[in-house]
């Protein structure tokens, strides 16, 4: 049987880490994996990339695989229990259906946990395509989704829901952002943001666009922004340039469970007007002549 390179599999180099192959298995397993990729090949790459994977997320597996191959892991090496010295990677497979899926899940036969790239669980990467539900295993708690307005994120918000015709009260933190997920005592929330028509979010800051006169932009002014805590002064200093940022430290969105707040930043917009008076277009060029001097 031909050598495979796991790490070509992956696409990452032999020097990396658990979080760059973490990051390179989450991205090909949502890629491949045969109820979205319908391909012929997708099954079996989906498979291939799943057993390198598995393989080089366990430092122990990874240092046999570097030092005798993929032979050590395709169960015909040694006495067949998984390569030199018997260790035991055979494990179990379990699969079957759920909804519109199918899935197989398999451990290895040394006991330890499988890290699947970053999803909690296998069954959390059929939630990027089906959007929640419970563990084939029954190991998942529901998940139900929430939709909430911009500045209900914002500050933090109670909300009344029925859930299995139960009357519940649910509290969502400050700062959350759209596709969080919260977890609650029997049952996960998967919280959506509503966008706002003029706050821009990117992670905690936020991002607004506030005109000025090219006289206030040469000069500096100072300007009201409508900022998540209302109304407040921003100085523009003087000579401010088009499409410039200017920060307000800790005007955006607060961290989850923290005392820490983003920041809001205003881009400038200079208005330059589409009709001069007589006199506004001699001190235009005069000011152009002092320039010149």
């Amino acid at each position: 049987m031909a050598e495979k390179d796991y790490y070509q599999i992956l696409g990452v180099s032999k020097s990396a880490d658990a979080s760059e192959m973490k990051k390179a298995y989450r991205k090909l397993a949502l890629q491949y994996h045969p109820d979205r990729n319908k391909t012929r090949e997708a099954e079996e790459k989906f498979k291939e990339i799943n057993h390198a994977y598995e393989v080089l997320s366990n430092s122990q597996k990874r240092q046999q695989y570097d030092q005798f191959g993929s032979s050590a892991f395709d169960g015909s090496a040694g006495s067949g229990a998984g390569g030199p010295g018997g260790g035991g990677f055979g494990g179990f497979r379990q699969g079957g259906q759920q909804g519109p899926f199918t899935y197989t899940y398999t451990t290895g036969g040394d006991g330890a946990n499988f890290d699947f790239g970053g999803f909690s669980d296998p069954f959390e990467i059929f939630e990027q395509f089906f959007g929640g539900g419970a563990s084939p295993f029954g190991r998942r708690k529901p998940a139900y989704s929430l939709t909430i307005d911009f500045m209900e994120a914002v500050k933090g918000v109670e909300k009344q829901v029925n859930i299995g015709g139960r009357a519940r009260k649910l509290k969502i933190p400050g700062g959350v952002a759209s596709n969080s997920r919260i977890r609650f005592d029997d049952f996960d929330i998967i919280v959506a943001v509503r966008p706002h028509a003029r706050f821009v979010r990117e992670g905690q800051d936020i991002i607004t666009e506030e005109g000025v006169t090219m006289v206030q932009a040469a000069l500096g002014a100072v300007i009201d922004v409508e900022t998540v805590d209302g109304k407040v002064k921003l100085k523009i200093p003087e000579g401010t340039q088009p499409n410039a940022l200017i920060r307000m430290k800790g005007h955006g969105l607060p961290h989850v469970n923290s005392k820490s707040r983003g920041d809001h930043y205003v881009r400038v917009r200079v208005t330059i007007p589409k009709k001069l008076k007589g006199k506004q277009k001699e001190i235009l060029r005069e000011f152009e002549e002092e320039g010149k001097k």
